[in-house]
C-alpha cells in the first residue's frame, strides 16, 4: 500500500485506530443529525412543511459534497497515503460543527454542510482502505463487520443521544449539540491517531495512474455490489431525519423510538462480527441476499405500519427483517474488498461512499417531495421501488456468480 508492503506495517494498532475514530465520528454525525431540523427550524415542536423542506434541501447538502467529491479523496487516499487523508477529514468536520453551532442561517448552514460532506466522503474511503489492506482475505468479512458495528453502532447510539436531548434541552440551546459533536470527533482524532503515530506519514504511491484505477473501480461486478448500496441509504436516508415524526404520527412516542434505536445499537456491536465471520465461511453472495431480503421485509412492515397503526405481528415482523437486513454490510464490503486492486483500494472503496450519499441524497428529496405531496400514500411506491431494486441487484449478482465472472463467496 502507497509503496509500502502490507505486511512491513502492523495490522492491529491500525485496524484499532479506524474503529476508534470511526465510533466517535459517527457518534458526531448522529447526535447532529437528531436535532438538526429542529435547529433549522428553532423550534422542536410543530414542524411545518416549509420546515420539512428546508431541513430535508440542506441535509441533502451533505451527501451531494460527499458523492461529488469522494472518489477524489479516495485516489489521494491511495496517493498519499490513509491516516493522513482520514485525519485530515476528522479535523476539517470537527472545524465545521464548530462553525455550525454559531449561526442558523440557512445558507451558511447549507454551505457547511456541503463541505461537511466532503470531509465524510474522505474518512470513509481511507477508514475502509485501511481495512482492505491490513484484513486478510478470509477475515475480511469479520473485520468488515467489526467496522460497521462501530460505524452503524455510532450513528445510531449518537442519533439515540440527540433525540434525549432534544427533550431535554431548550431550542435556544442546541446550539451545544455541535459543540459536543465536535468535541467527539477531536477526541476520536486523538484517540486515533496515539495508535498509529508511526503510520501517519506514509510512503507516496511509487506510480499512480487515476483513470485506470477509476476505470477497475467501476466495473459492472463492482457496480453490483454497491448499487444496493443506494437503495438501502436511500430508505436510511429518509429514517434518520423523519424517524421522529413519522412515529409521533402512529402513536409511538419519541422517547419510546430513542429507547429502542439505542438497543438497536448494542445488537449491532454484537451482529455485525456475526454476519461478518458468516461471510467468510458460507459465502459474501449468500449474506448479501439474506440481508437484501431482510431490508425487503422491513419495507413490506413499515408500509403496513403506516396503513393500519402498530400491531404486534408487524413490529415482529420489522425485528425479523432488522436481524436479516444486519448481514449485508458486511458481506458486501468485504466481497467490495475482494474485488479492489491493492494499488487503488482506497479509489474502489470510495464507490461505497459515493453510493450511500447519493443513495441519502436522493432519498432525502424523494421521500419530502411525495410525502409534501400525498402524504403517507406518497411513501408506498418510494418503498416498492427500493424493494425491487434490491431484488433485481441480488438475481444479477447471483447471475454473475452462475457465469464464473465472480466467486459466490
Amino acid at each position: 500500500m502507497n509503496g509500502v508492503p502490507a505486511a512491513a506495517t502492523p495490522t492491529r494498532p491500525a485496524l484499532s485506530a479506524v474503529f476508534t475514530a470511526t465510533f466517535f465520528v459517527r457518534f458526531a454525525f448522529g447526535i447532529t443529525i437528531a436535532v438538526f431540523a429542529s435547529y433549522l427550524a428553532g423550534h422542536s415542536t410543530g414542524l411545518s412543511g416549509s420546515d420539512v423542506g428546508n431541513a430535508g434541501f440542506v441535509s441533502s447538502l451533505a451527501p451531494i459534497g460527499e458523492f461529488s467529491t469522494v472518489l477524489f479523496a479516495g485516489a489521494a487516499a491511495d496517493r498519499w497515503g490513509r491516516f493522513p487523508v482520514l485525519f485530515a477529514g476528522m479535523g476539517a468536520a470537527a472545524l465545521l460543527f464548530v462553525g455550525i453551532s454559531m449561526t442558523r442561517a440557512v445558507p451558511t448552514l447549507g454551505a457547511a454542510n456541503l463541505a461537511f460532506g466532503v470531509a465524510s466522503g474522505a474518512i470513509l474511503a481511507a477508514s475502509l482502505a485501511v481495512i482492505a489492506d491490513r484484513a486478510a482475505a478470509d477475515e475480511r468479512g469479520y473485520e468488515m463487520g467489526r467496522f460497521d458495528a462501530m460505524n452503524l453502532f455510532g450513528w445510531i447510539a449518537g442519533f439515540a443521544f440527540g433525540l434525549g436531548i432534544e427533550q431535554v434541552l431548550p431550542n435556544s440551546k442546541l446550539d451545544v449539540v455541535f459543540l459536543a459533536g465536535a468535541a467527539a470527533i477531536l477526541l476520536g482524532l486523538l484517540a486515533g491517531g496515539a495508535l498509529v503515530r508511526k503510520e501517519v506519514a506514509m510512503a507516496r504511491a511509487r506510480s499512480f495512474d487515476f483513470r485506470r484505477i477509476v476505470r477497475s473501480a467501476v466495473r459492472s461486478t463492482v457496480l453490483v455490489v454497491t448499487l444496493p448500496w443506494l437503495a438501502i441509504y436511500s430508505l436510511l436516508g429518509t429514517a434518520l431525519v423523519f424517524l421522529g415524526p413519522a412515529a409521533e404520527g402512529v402513536g409511538i412516542r419519541p422517547g419510546y423510538v430513542a429507547i429502542a434505536i439505542g438497543a438497536g445499537g448494542a445488537l449491532l456491536v454484537i451482529s455485525q462480527p456475526y454476519f461478518g465471520r458468516l461471510a467468510d465461511r458460507a459465502g459474501r453472495t449468500r449474506m448479501m441476499t439474506v440481508g437484501a431480503g431482510g431490508f425487503v421485509l422491513v419495507l413490506v412492515c413499515a408500509s403496513l405500519l403506516a396503513r393500519y397503526g402498530v400491531s404486534v405481528p408487524l413490529l415482529v415482523g420489522v425485528g425479523v427483517g432488522v436481524a436479516c437486513a444486519l448481514a449485508y454490510g458486511p458481506a458486501a464490503l468485504a466481497a467490495l474488498a475482494d474485488l479492489a486492486t491493492e494499488q487503488g483500494r482506497a479509489t474502489t472503496m470510495a464507490i461505497y461512499s459515493l453510493t450511500i450519499s447519493l443513495g441519502m441524497f436522493v432519498g432525502l428529496l424523494s421521500s419530502t417531495a411525495l410525502y409534501g405531496r400525498y402524504g403517507t400514500t406518497g411513501l408506498y411506491p418510494y418503498f416498492g421501488a427500493i424493494a425491487v431494486v434490491l431484488v433485481g441487484l441480488t438475481v444479477v449478482r447471483w447471475i454473475q456468480a452462475a457465469r464464473a465472472r465472480i466467486p459466490v463467496r
